[in-house]
């Protein structure tokens, strides 16, 4: 409460506006960053984030134009939305920075990933495993008599609930490629 007992924010109709510009609950954004293609250039990007300690949850990088000398670095982070502008502010700074896109308030974008999962059983387990992976769409891409290697694609959401079920069916090891991600129509960055 304020000294004169005001509620921050609590009327609509006040002249003021009380409330804060931005929010206090953490957000989870991805930004699509086009770059040089020189040495050091991730390195850079990568020391913004960890001088400032910011996290970053998802990281790929490719060359998208070979004859520009381009890349693509898809960048999924999280933090209060000043913090989010200050990562998108901070990233337009960088010399070799061509464009920074934050996709999830750009508009619609699809997002995906693919993992791998090495899952070890025998008799119910397995048959379990290759069930489940049936459901999900994943792909065997190796087997022996003991183990499995799935391959999927999907969003990190569906990636995370297929790690789920199979950690009690002999989940072994698990690696993620991190997300790759596209603003959806026909327009291009």
């Amino acid at each position: 409460m304020s000294p004169l007992k005001i509620k921050k924010g609590a009327n609509s109709h006040s002249a003021y506006n009380l409330r804060s510009t931005f929010g206090d609950a953490i957000e989870r954004h991805t930004l699509a960053v086009i770059v040089e293609n020189e040495p050091g250039v991730l390195a850079r990007v990568i020391g913004l984030f960890s001088g400032r300690g910011y996290n970053i949850e998802s990281l790929t990088v490719a060359e998208v134009d070979h004859e520009g000398h381009r890349s693509r670095i898809t960048i999924v982070t999280s933090g209060k939305p000043q913090i989010i502008t200050q990562i998108k502010a901070q990233l337009g700074r960088i010399v070799p920075v061509h464009d920074v896109h934050d996709l999830t308030v750009e508009g619609p974008h699809v997002a995906r990933e693919l993992a791998l999962f090495k899952v070890t059983g025998k008799g119910d387990n397995r048959i379990e495993a290759i069930r489940l992976a049936d459901i999900f769409r994943a792909n065997v891409v190796d087997s022996t008599l003991e183990s499995f290697i799935f391959e999927i694609t999907g969003t990190p959401e569906k990636i995370d609930a297929f790690a789920d079920l199979m950690r009690p069916l002999g989940l072994e090891e698990v690696a993620r490629t991190g997300v790759a991600a596209l603003s959806r129509g026909p327009d291009a960055m």
